[in-house]
């Protein structure tokens, strides 16, 4: 059953690992699929977390879109996948990093990996996509 507009939002919002994907820049490649955190609340933007100058963050930029995908499997067998353009790319804040690990680690974990990735995953980019296009279906228990 197809999901509606509040359901497929409020799906979204919660903290799944994302599949992204984007078109790669490079010849004779899929698009590149990667598993990713984001943050999202319901009628705002998509935000993501990336290097500057990793793959990913350079086939964002050059494809000025990517695409989200998350699931589960229980209790009902469910997904939401949303495209659009992004619509900002900003140097990223240690803040946003503390926020964005917040959502997805345990609240004793946060400051150590915070602590781990500023240091060590180099520049970093806070990349804004504006939902555009939406497919979240739910097929029911399996």
């Amino acid at each position: 059953m197809a999901l509606t507009r509040e359901e497929r939002e409020q799906f979204l919002a919660e903290p799944h690992v994302a599949a992204l994907a984007v078109h790669a820049t490079e010849p004779d490649r899929s698009p590149l699929t990667v598993p990713i955190w984001y943050q999202y609340r319901p009628g705002g933007d998509i935000w993501i977390m990336t290097g500057l100058n990793s793959r990913k963050g350079k086939a964002i930029a050059e494809a000025g879109r990517f695409c989200l995908m998350v699931d589960r499997v229980s209790p009902t067998v469910r997904y939401v996948s949303v495209e659009g353009p992004v619509v900002s790319t900003v140097p990223a804040t240690r803040e946003q990093l503390v926020e964005m690990s917040s959502r997805y680690l345990p609240a004793e974990k946060v400051e150590g990996y915070v602590d781990f990735a500023w240091k060590e995953h180099g520049e970093q980019v806070a990349v804004h996509m504006r939902p555009q296009r939406w497919l979240g279906t739910d097929l029911g228990a399996v």
